[in-house]
């Protein structure tokens, strides 16, 4: 019986030949059945040219499995049209917007395929000038209407108070009541995906690490175990992977707090939301202490890391841990002890579990919603195959869930960090190396990032350079999560719902 998948670990490469390339309605059947009947997710769902200068497209999905721990590939070949799997499995409804303004690919059935970023086609686009689906066409700006004398629409934005990057939020409302949000971003979009193809090379890994700025551990770390999967030659050493593994957790920190510190200026909490601030800092400040920069854009890369990390550094930054987490806790605690605060949290912007599933989210807000998925555990990478923090737990799904959950995050976080910096015996070796990536190959990467799962994909050439490079930012996954956590919710309540997600923008609009 013919393999309708291939199946590959998590951080790995395979020959693209080995991707069982079936018929369209083939196809379409194989990933109903695993994400509808085998609960597997989507990861990744991205367009790749037949060639330079060929005609067609194939579509490639890479599917994840949180029990099994492992990855399936898929792929088919289209030419202008390919019909929707939103109805069926809603978790494809934002990529097959995508696919549709980045290949003009006509996708039927999709109940609104608006573009996602307004961005040009990308290279190897049908010849078609559009993609259209009834009464809307890819290119329109129309927004869910409610209609009726008493309903308004409230609109927000793309330009916001303050530091926070732009995005647009369209409210339909019925009084205080919020019927439907529709969120449209776009305006931070830099044409990142289009500048990966041809490397690696020299501003590849400077990309990838301002793809989310506030992520770039993160992101730097899936780009790498990408090239050593391609690369049998750049294979790191423990001490590397644990360094990396420090840094993503001081960066998990460094957000959690700077999040529950701003969801406690939203509602006028303003002891937390000061301590918070400027607690974040101290967490920034340790990982400049490792490389030199607060967010670690010069830390991970291939082979390794680019900085060594002596014992005497360990036992600085586990004395500043120790010294700033009580304080940490201290400001925490006098939120969630806080009868006003707790009352504007609690039983606001909930988001079911069958919602959470059906969407596809991922990290704090999917685990606040009693589903269980943290990539650190279900699919381990580097030193997380030896340890990790302890996987943290929610289920009522709304914002006081999703704070609650960042403040075990944290606490688990730390724990795991003392442990580690208390064992550091001994400088790390330092790396710098080219890679020289196996040709006609691809490798999928996914890490737990502190807003949740990323994963890279790549597909090499024949001269070993990429051929497609494809982010997929948790942030991707779970815009639609906040515009559901609004639905029947009072329109003031949109900043605290909105800072309990707090997404990126710019990882979004790659």
């Amino acid at each position: 019986m013919t393999a309708t998948t291939l199946t590959i670990n998590n951080a790995t490469a395979a020959p693209l030949q080995e991707v069982p390339s079936l018929p369209v309605n083939d196809f379409r059947d194989t990933l109903q059945e695993l994400v509808q009947q085998q609960e597997h997710r989507v990861s990744a769902f991205f367009g790749l040219p037949a060639s330079p200068a060929g005609r067609g497209l194939e579509l490639v999905a890479v599917l994840s499995h949180p029990e099994a721990g492992k990855c399936e590939l898929v792929r088919t070949a289209v030419q202008d049209s390919f019909p929707s799997l939103t109805p069926d499995c809603p978790a494809f409804h934002w990529f097959e917007r995508e696919l549709a303004e980045q290949y003009c690919l006509e996708i039927p059935g999709h109940p609104w395929l608006k573009p996602i970023r307004f961005q040009p086609p990308l290279p190897g686009a049908c010849s078609r000038k559009t993609a259209t689906a009834p009464n809307l066409t890819v290119g329109d700006t129309n927004y869910f209407t409610l209609a009726g004398e008493a309903c308004h629409e409230v609109a927000v934005g793309p330009v916001h108070a303050g530091v926070i990057e732009p995005g647009h939020f369209r409210f339909q409302c019925l009084g205080e009541d919020v019927y439907s949000l529709e969120i449209s971003l776009g305006y931070q979009h830099r044409g990142l995906e289009k500048m990966l193809p041809g490397g690696p090379d020299r501003r590849t890994l400077p990309l990838i690490a301002t793809a989310s700025g506030d992520s770039s551990i993160a992101s730097t770390t899936a780009y790498a175990q990408l090239c050593e999967s391609l690369d049998p030659g750049l294979q790191p050493e423990s001490g590397a992977l644990l360094l990396r593994g420090i840094a993503a957790e001081l960066e998990r920190l460094a957000n959690h707090v700077g999040d529950l510190g701003a969801l406690a200026g939203d509602v006028a909490f303003l002891t937390t939301a000061a301590f918070c601030g400027r607690l974040r800092g101290e967490f920034l400040n340790m990982t400049a202490e490792i490389c030199g920069n607060r967010f670690g854009r010069n830390l991970v890369c291939p082979g390794g890391v680019n900085m060594t990390f002596t014992p005497a550094q360990a036992g600085k930054i586990l004395a500043w841990l120790q010294r700033v987490l009580p304080e940490v806790e201290n400001a925490l605690e006098l939120m969630f002890e806080s009868a006003t605060v707790l009352d504007r949290f609690e039983g606001t912007g909930t988001v079911s579990k069958a919602a959470a599933l059906e969407l596809g989210l991922v990290g704090p807000a999917a685990r606040a919603c009693g589903v269980a998925l943290d990539l650190r555990h279900s699919h381990p990478y580097g030193c997380y195959k030896v340890s990790a923090p302890a996987l943290a737990a929610g289920t009522s799904g709304d914002v006081l869930a999703r704070a609650w959950l960042r403040r075990q995050e944290i606490a688990a976080s730390a724990a795991w960090l003392q442990k580690q910096l208390a064992g550091w015996q001994k400088e790390n070796c330092r790396h710098r190396g080219t890679p020289r990536l196996a040709p006609g190959m691809i490798a999928v990467s996914m890490v737990e990032a502190w807003r949740g799962e990323m994963c890279h994909v790549a597909v090499t050439a024949a001269d070993g350079t990429f051929r497609r490079y494809k982010i997929v930012d948790p942030s991707f996954h779970n815009w639609f999560g906040l515009a559901m956590a609004m639905r029947g919710e009072q329109i003031s309540h949109f900043p605290i719902c909105n800072k309990s997600f707090n997404l990126s923008y710019c990882g979004h609009d790659l």
